[in-house]
Parts: C-alpha cells; structure tokens; sequence
C-alpha cells in the first residue's frame, strides 16, 4: 500500500489541520523610530512605509499597534543634539525615555522594549566611547550602557535590549538593573549580532553611521557560527532573558543552531532593514508577490526555531494573517 501525500495538501482546510509551523501576529515586534529632529512624521526613503515619529505622534502607533495585536515594540530613538559621550541615550527626559512614556500613556497593550546603543547618540556614530586613538573603551562603554539602560527601565520599558555588541555589556547592564532595584526588567540581547551589509537602511533612518572606521571588532564574521554559539553562551551565563540572531534572512541556519544549542532560552530574529527594504523594491517593480514572500519569509524564521520576530513588515504581516 502506498501513502498519497497530497491527500492532506487537497483543500484549504486540510493544509491548516496539519501546518507545522504557526505564525501569530503576537510574535511579531514593530520597530519604532522615535525623533525629537522632526515635527511631524517622515518616511525614510531607504525604506518605503516606514517613518521616523515625533514623540507626541506615537499614540498613533499604539493605536496601530494594538489594533494589529502585535506583541512588542522596539524604541530606537534619534536626539536632536549628539555629542562624544552619548549624554541624551540616557538622559532621563531623552527621546526615548519620553517615547516610552508616550506609548505607556497612550495604552499599548503589548511590550515595549527599547534599543540600548550609543551610536545614534554620539556624534562619532560608533557604539560606544572611544579612545584619543578611535578605538572602543570597552569598560567606560559597559558603564554607559548600564546607565542607558536603567534610564530607560526607570522611563516603564518592558525589555531593554542592548544592540552594542560590546563584550561585557550584558552583565553590566544586569548588575545597573538590579543595583537600581529594577529587578524585573527583562534583557533581550543581540547576543549574535553579525557584521552584516544588510543595516545599510536603517543608518539612513536613525542616522547611526559611523563617521569613520567599521564595526568588526565586536560584531561576528558573517562566516561563523560556532563563534556565535560561544557569544549565546556568554550573555546566557551573564544574565540575558531572551536571545537573537540577527540578521535573519542570511542567518536561517545560525537561527537552528542556536534552536538546538539552547531549547530552553526564549530567541528572536531581527529580519533586519535591508531585508525589508529588497523585499520592499522588488515588490514596487512588480517582480514578486510582496503579502507572499513577507508570509512566507516569516514563516521561515518560525520554522528555523525563531519564537519572536522582529520586522518591520510587522504591521502588514498581521493584516495579512487575519485576512
């Protein structure tokens, strides 16, 4: 006796009793660009639908967002002033700050988590402070994230989620935390951020390039894995809740391996900007079915072990699974 495999692919209903793989727009996390640059929303031309928010406009995207039953929200913020130090990441009236207030205020059911990172805030654009020489000090920067850090908890964020990529700053940030007695803010960590081409967009929307130099020395060679197995283990051991890899699209493989390396951690992907904005081109010349490859990119993610996806397409993707 043979088995017909295409017995239970026959109908739509029948492909949905047996999917695998699920995808909820409750695993989905909207980043959020917060400015105090700009008066009134801007599109970012790098990438189509997706803008940069004055603070007194984010109530729309609370409304927005819980309308779509999103699961989270990640603050990136853009100061008006920037200097060596990075003094406004965590001022406690920073952009940021007043930008998770506002949608706090303005009654967002999901999470709200903020990204912890100097580099839109110093005026060199590189993550951290640097030295007479440009190169990164790794302690001082560790100290200042910290302090971002609890800024940011002190302001309601849910999660903070430190994109620095600096060894150490996990435990750093654990220990700021928990010395301020914010003991239950939890750290999502960009424990295997590669040194990839695909950010190009999003320095265009938070203006985060850095003046000179590149980020090699502290994100991983995109032809690594078991290196990034090891930087899993290290923010595991120093106090990380939730792990990521990102990007995502290139990173499918790294996304099992971290699956399999550690079952029991929560882990998102950050389908990052230059993923969204090919899609993005490619569906505006006609070339692809945008609502198709997006769904089906997203279900890669969950297929690989993501639990959590990071997207900017997170809007349209939730429309899209409740139609």
């Amino acid at each position: 006796m043979t088995r017909d495999l295409r017995r239970l692919r026959r109908t739509p209903a029948l492909r949905a009793l047996v999917r695998e793989t699920r995808l909820h727009p409750s695993q989905l996390v909207w980043p959020v660009f917060v400015t105090e640059v700009e008066d009134t929303p801007s599109e970012v031309p790098s990438m189509p639908g997706v803008h940069r928010w004055p603070v007194d406009a984010l109530g729309t995207v609370a409304e927005r967002a819980n309308d779509a039953g999103l699961g989270g929200l990640l603050l990136f913020g853009i100061p008006a002033e920037k200097d060596e130090w990075g003094s406004q990441a965590s001022a406690e009236h920073g952009v940021a700050q007043r930008g998770v207030g506002a949608l706090k205020a303005a009654g967002y059911d999901g999470v709200v988590a903020t990204d912890v990172c100097l580099c839109e805030y110093t005026d060199h654009g590189h993550c951290g402070l640097l030295d007479n020489g440009g190169a990164l000090r790794h302690r001082d920067t560790c100290a200042r994230l910290a302090a971002t850090a609890v800024s940011l908890a002190k302001a309601g964020a849910d999660l903070v989620a430190p994109s620095a990529a600096v060894d150490g700053m996990v435990a750093a940030i654990r220990t700021g935390l928990d010395a301020a007695g914010l003991t239950e803010t939890g750290i999502l960590a960009y424990s295997v951020k590669y040194a990839s081409a695909y950010y190009g967009p999003f320095r265009d929307a938070a203006g985060g390039a850095p003046r000179f130099g590149d980020r090699r020395l502290h994100q991983v060679d995109p032809a690594n894995v078991r290196e990034a197995m090891r930087e899993h283990a290290e923010d595991v051991a120093q106090g990380a809740d939730l792990l990521m890899v990102k990007p995502g699209l290139a990173y499918l493989d790294v996304v099992r391996a971290t699956r399999d390396a550690f079952p029991d951690m929560p882990l998102a992907v950050y389908n990052v900007s230059g993923e969204y904005s090919v899609v993005k081109a490619a569906a505006a010349s006609g070339w692809i079915d945008e609502r198709l490859v997006v769904l089906e990119t997203l279900t890669g993610f969950r297929r690989a072990g993501a639990d959590v996806i990071i997207t900017y397409h997170a809007e349209d993707a939730a429309r899209w699974l409740g139609s």
